[in-house]
């Protein structure tokens, strides 16, 4: 009867093209903003697309699935629940602010895991795939009762008692992607074959560097083959080769600071651009620690200190003195990206020069949306922006929110063709090997 699975905070969809590439039946999908779900049911038309808050949908979530499916249970739950306010400090310190008092109000998408977990009980998927960043696993949420509890220990607490799982931080960049984006993948199972594995290997995927040793795929590999493109009027498209291969224009000032960053290195720190002088010895931009908390310096010059020259660096008119001063920014901001490496984390901010690290290596721009497309692995498969609504296309901003916060569709494919492959019996027990 085939394989079929919900997906909740569906967003428009990119990383479901993991669960496509595996013959998954999406049946039932959930997502809030409308928007997004729009281009989301242009993209899978067959699925049934329910708008709206899980925690007011969850009923209907759960009576469409029934209604539609032919399977008592899905094959998988692929959910990707929003988690706000994490915290690198760790639970420990968390729960020690809450006990003070001194924790701000919680952010209340934080307990969307419990609708998540309402409906994962009632529907009993074989598979329940967990995707999210990070630091999710530090997340301290108030349960029904109101009482402080880690996520990830309420997850285990509240599933059904025949689920056994793991979780695990996995960086794109180790399994064929070129971005170093890392996620945490959280993996349960009530598969027979998916119990004895999960509880044969410490993680889901690799058990030691065999995977993480393999090259990288670099930022040249990925994208170094296109046409030139500068953000100059005139130089800054060329659609005739791909409809995505563009990007905006900047201002002559900002372009100055970018032209004469090396790659790697940041605009603040930019040396001498008079020939008279070349003065290399500058004081470069950082930061300081000051209560814990990094602060960019604000000594940094702007003037080099030999000629006396305005330095290529980003500046701004205070409007108090009418004179220029250093614009606000850390070391990472107005910064290239380095060729020989797999592309930073593409943020909802990628085609901003001042966001962190986002400028091309090489080129005077930050990268276009099908450079975006590529470094996700989305253009490894078939996806539209388009809205089914109305069958215009989505705009530059709302493609660039929803690059911005989707998992690498490949990563998806590869965690959920593991789950087949186990459960099709393609994967001895004790064999731990992925081919990418």
């Amino acid at each position: 009867m085939g394989r079929d699975c919900i997906s909740l905070f569906s967003s428009a969809g990119i990383g479901e093209l993991g669960l496509k590439a595996n013959n998954i039946n999406i049946v039932v999908s959930n997502e809030l903003l409308h928007d997004r779900h729009d281009v989301y049911s242009a993209n899978y038309p067959e699925t049934s697309s329910i708008t709206g808050d899980i925690n007011n949908k969850k009923k209907d979530i759960i009576d469409n699935y029934k209604k539609l499916s032919k399977n008592k249970h899905p094959f998988l739950i692929y959910a990707t629940p929003p988690c706000q306010g994490m915290s690198s400090n760790g639970a420990g310190k968390l729960l020690s602010e809450v006990i003070k008092g001194n924790r701000p109000k919680e952010d209340p998408r934080n307990q969307l895991i419990i609708p998540t977990i309402e409906i994962i009980n009632n529907l009993k998927p074989e598979w329940i795939l967990l995707e999210n960043v990070p630091n999710m696993k530090n997340t301290l949420i108030s349960d029904e009762n109101g009482n402080i509890i880690n996520i990830m220990e309420y997850i285990s607490k509240t599933l059904h008692k025949d689920y056994i799982g793991k979780f695990q931080v996995m960086d794109c960049s180790d399994y064929g992607i070129a971005t170093s984006r890392k996620r945490l993948i959280t993996i349960y199972t009530r598969n027979k074959r998916g119990k004895s594995f999960l509880m044969k290997h410490s993680r889901f995927f690799f058990d030691s560097d065999k995977i993480t040793s393999n090259k990288k795929i670099t930022l040249f590999d990925a994208i170094g083959h296109l046409p030139e493109l500068h953000a100059k009027e005139g130089l800054n498209s060329r659609k005739d080769f791909n409809s995505y291969h563009y990007v905006p224009v900047i201002k002559k000032d900002k372009y100055w600071w970018i032209e004469n960053t090396p790659e790697g290195e940041t605009a603040f720190s930019n040396q001498c651009t008079n020939k008279k002088c070349s003065n290399v010895y500058n004081q470069v931009h950082g930061s300081s620690l000051n209560n814990g908390r990094h602060k960019s310096n604000k000594d940094t010059p702007i003037y080099c200190s030999n000629c006396g020259g305005l330095l290529p660096r980003p500046t701004i008119i205070d409007k108090s003195t009418n004179k220029l001063r250093l614009i606000k920014g850390f070391k990472t901001a107005y910064k290239r990206m380095s060729y020989n490496k797999p592309a930073p984390t593409l943020t909802q901010n990628y085609q901003f020069e001042a966001s962190d690290n986002k400028i091309h290596p090489t080129q005077n721009r930050v990268l276009s949306i099908f450079e975006a497309l590529i470094v996700q692995s989305i253009n490894d498969y078939k996806f539209q922006f388009k809205y089914k609504s109305n069958n215009e296309n989505a705009s530059r901003s709302v493609i660039n929110q929803i690059i911005g916060e989707s998992v690498p569709p490949k990563l998806i494919d590869l965690v959920v063709k593991r789950m087949v492959d186990i459960s099709d019996n393609k994967i001895k027990i004790t064999q731990f090997q992925l081919e990418l």
